[in-house]
């Protein structure tokens, strides 16, 4: 069952925002912070959440924060624990709090039915397709072909917004098994969208870029018109 408008709790310290329009729409879900390390996507999500962001048509959940043991310390994963990035689907009775926890985040997501999910990561290496080993800094992700229109679209807005070559967007195909987009793509049918900033900027520039993302993402799928 889709949860209710409000702030709910994957576990004690994981709050999931739900906003839920009066008018008729799609289903969105962001979430930040499954890697600690990378901070500004979690940044940009709380940012909005202050700016009172609300969905104008259908549903938005947001959940700023997915991995706090990881967040605090600033580090991929905790040194305990695993990435929970590749944990997906997860499992509700494994030992591992990351399994776990995949598993009810995979029970959300299976309940809600998103049309959009997209996950906020940044990259130490910024985009170069000429690179031997894959870097992802200014790029959209994605691990399904044909590539959703979706990212076409909003790689061209962002790159009338941010017009310098080191700020340039670019898609990127990128397919990882058990990552929480992939597996969630799989389950549901949904647009699944990594989104990656490059860590070579300053963070607050790092972290407006983020917020822009969002916003043209939620302005396309068509649960937060901008240009209504």
């Amino acid at each position: 069952m889709p949860l209710s408008p409000g702030v709910h709790f994957l576990e004690p310290t994981i709050p999931v925002h739900v906003f839920e329009a009066s008018t008729p729409g799609p289903t969105a879900l962001i979430q930040a912070g499954i890697h600690g390390d990378e901070i500004a996507g979690v940044h940009a999500l709380q940012e909005l959440l202050e700016a009172t962001i609300r969905p104008t048509h259908g549903r938005l959940l947001i959940c700023p924060v997915m991995n706090p043991r990881a967040y605090r310390a600033r580090r991929r994963a905790p040194a305990d624990g695993l990435d929970l990035n590749r944990c997906f689907p997860g499992d509700a009775s494994a030992d591992a709090w990351e399994l776990r926890l995949a598993r009810k985040f995979m029970d959300l997501v299976e309940d809600e039915r998103p049309a959009l999910m997209a996950t906020l990561h940044e990259s130490q290496k910024r985009y170069d397709p000429s690179a031997e080993r894959p870097t992802f800094g200014q790029t959209l992700v994605y691990g399904v072909e044909p590539m959703p229109e979706i990212i076409s679209r909003t790689v061209a807005r962002l790159n009338e917004r941010f017009a310098s070559d080191q700020e340039r967007w670019d898609p990127q195909y990128f397919p990882v098994a058990t990552s929480s987009t992939e597996v969630i793509v799989d389950a549901v049918g949904c647009v699944g969208i990594c989104v990656e900033t490059w860590m070579g900027f300053e963070e607050p520039h790092r972290i407006e870029m983020q917020k822009t993302v969002v916003e043209y993402l939620l302005d396309d799928i068509g649960v937060r018109k901008l240009n209504a």
